[in-house]
């Protein structure tokens, strides 16, 4: 069992940078590949990034890559997201989850995660 903690959300005009992070609880976590996924009120959970146990390996959205970074430190048991030229469809709650499972590539689908946050809201205005 893993808890993850998200935190650096909140309310940024267009165009506007966020970083966000996700603190995880035990060590193990440094094992895990690390997911970020995004939900906007009246639609499903979707992928946004996610990251490999060495970080050697990191997937994006298309609607957020090149703006995005998918970052991970495993001595701080930490994984952020850095969202840069941010945009009012990216106002979503944001979470990022955990994938046990030994697998030859980052997972991108929300069922191959076992563990999610809580969940932090971003809001970016126009």
């Amino acid at each position: 069992q893993v808890q993850l903690v998200e935190s650096g959300g909140g309310l940024v005009q267009a165009g506007g940078s966020l970083r966000l992070s996700c603190a995880a609880s035990r060590r193990s976590f440094s094992s895990y590949t690390i997911g970020w996924f995004r939900q906007a009120p009246g639609k499903e959970r979707e992928f946004v990034a996610t990251v490999s146990w060495s970080g050697g390996i990191t997937y994006y959205s298309d609607s957020v890559k090149g703006r995005f970074t998918i970052s991970r430190d495993n001595a701080k048991n930490t994984v952020y997201l850095q969202m840069n030229s941010l945009k009012p469809e990216d106002t979503a709650v944001y979470y990022c989850a955990a994938d046990s499972h030994v697998r030859s590539l980052p997972p991108r689908t929300v069922g191959a995660y076992d563990y999610w946050g809580q969940g932090t809201q971003v809001t970016v205005s126009s």
